[in-house]
């Protein structure tokens, strides 16, 4: 089991980065042989990318859930997250082309995702009594003291970083 902090912490990232939200629905959960390779390639995903520092993923936190799945990602940009998915060599693109050929607008499995661009400094998170999470985990964890004791303040803090 993770660490639990016993303290308020918060994130602290250097530059803008891109927060891409993306998951899977089960429409129909009595048809196994549809869903279940789609729910399988998002960790082959994640391996080849955390095996390769310079794909721009920062860092990310994964929620099972039944009928959704949930993959909140942190990347260094948008530039890193289109490269790796329109990569022909990378594990992405070949899943994206066998989820269009074999179900497509099917209705039996549901994919979505978003994407936000984040300028540098206009985030602010805090974290109390949990293990590094979230951003912090993608970044790194300060403590949520002083100047960034509150949400205003974190945020402008964030704004004009200053050595933590």
């Amino acid at each position: 089991m993770a660490q639990i902090i016993n303290k308020r912490m918060t994130a602290a990232i250097e530059g803008d980065f891109v927060v891409f939200l993306i998951g899977m629905r089960v429409n129909k959960p009595l048809k196994v042989r549809t869903w279940l390779p789609v729910a399988r390639a998002m960790p082959r995903m994640l391996r080849e990318l955390e095996q390769n520092p310079q794909s721009g993923l920062l860092g990310y936190h994964f929620q099972p859930g039944f009928p959704l799945l949930l993959l909140v990602q942190y990347w260094r940009s948008f530039e890193h997250l289109i490269d790796y998915a329109g990569s022909r060599d990378a594990a992405h693109f070949p899943a994206w082309v066998e989820f269009n050929q074999k179900i497509g607008s099917s209705g039996d499995v549901g994919i979505w995702h978003e994407t936000y661009r984040v300028n540098a400094g206009d985030y602010e998170t805090v974290y109390n009594n949990m293990p590094v999470f979230g951003l912090a985990k993608a970044s790194r964890a300060i403590p949520a003291t002083g100047r960034m004791s509150s949400a205003a303040s974190r945020i402008q803090a964030a704004r004009h970083p200053v050595d933590a």
